[in-house]
């Protein structure tokens, strides 16, 4: 079984992204990794390149100003990412720069990649997300955050990136035929130094804008101020990954929650009741989920 890693990234350094913890959470699972790294201004593409030399393979690229509606961007950098992954390759492992997988899932991740690899009803495999928001200590329970995505994909079907880069279709807009993988995403998009964010924000709301809009400038941008948004948030129970650990010993600034944050509306507490009892997501997918039936080969002890 061949499997393959890809992602996109520009700025990461200036806009203070994981990406390398992203990449290195996800090497032991793939034989390669492909990087589509756009023209940045703060040494992402070296940053890149001294993450595992001999795994890594860079293609530069150039952001496409003209596709800002809809953050379409990010979904034409990942599908020229996913363009470069071999024909030979059976999966191909996704990873967004704010994303990474915990070591504990390794196994069961592993097992389902084997387990699917000659099923071709499946199209790919789907993961549990868990969404941070402030500080690595709170977590969003509003199911405004998409609770499930695919992020594990077969090469060479004509797959692409849909919309914003949040998830893939099938040629005609088809959604996904996916079974999970056992595995989780920790989604650290919205935990950065507030100054970070701030830039962050400033490039976001400039790639969601239409047609023609000027491209902005991000360095000298006002901190963000995360109290200004109520989210329903919950404290994090659990564990990180290992490989965020020492971004986590370096954060710099206070969180607190903003008022109402445990404030969850009917309908959330609702969606939560029917997922808990039932199993059944309500929400938006990308992904329908299959059962697979027969066509699995052995697991391998």
């Amino acid at each position: 079984m061949k499997a393959v890693g890809f992602t996109f990234v520009r700025n990461a350094i200036l806009l203070d992204y994981p990406v390398k913890e992203a990449i290195e959470s996800v090497l032991p699972l793939v034989d390669e990794f492909v990087v589509a790294v756009g023209r940045s201004d703060d040494g992402t593409r070296e940053l890149v390149q001294s993450i595992a030399p001999g795994k890594i393979r860079i293609i530069d690229t150039e952001w496409d100003e003209s596709l800002r509606t809809g953050g379409r961007v990010l979904a034409a950098e990942t599908d020229k990412a996913l363009a470069a992954v071999p024909a030979d390759a059976d999966w191909a492992f996704y990873i967004q720069a704010d994303e990474v997988v915990h070591e504990d899932d390794y196994p069961a991740i592993r097992e389902a990649m084997h387990k699917y690899a000659d099923c071709k009803r499946v199209d790919g495999l789907l993961f549990d997300y868990v969404h941070f928001y402030g500080s690595y200590d709170w977590t969003g329970a509003s199911y405004k955050w998409y609770r499930h995505e695919v992020r594990i994909i077969r090469p060479g079907r004509g797959i692409f990136s849909y919309r914003d880069a949040q998830g893939f279709r099938r040629p005609g807009g088809k959604r996904l035929r996916v079974v999970p993988s056992g595995g989780r995403i920790f989604h650290y998009g919205w935990v950065r130094d507030p100054v970070a964010m701030g830039r962050k924000q400033k490039l976001f709301r400039a790639l969601w804008h239409a047609e023609g809009t000027p491209q902005v400038d991000v360095r000298n941008t006002p901190a963000y101020a995360y109290d200004s948004e109520v989210r329903a948030l919950e404290p994090f129970r659990g564990t990180h990954p290992r490989i965020i650990h020492e971004r986590i010993a370096r954060k710099n600034w206070k969180f607190d929650p903003p008022p109402g944050y445990r404030t969850r509306s009917f309908k959330d507490r609702f969606k939560a009741w029917v997922e808990k009892h039932t199993g059944y997501y309500i929400g938006f997918k990308n992904y329908r989920r299959i059962r697979p039936g027969r066509c699995v080969r052995p697991v391998k002890s």
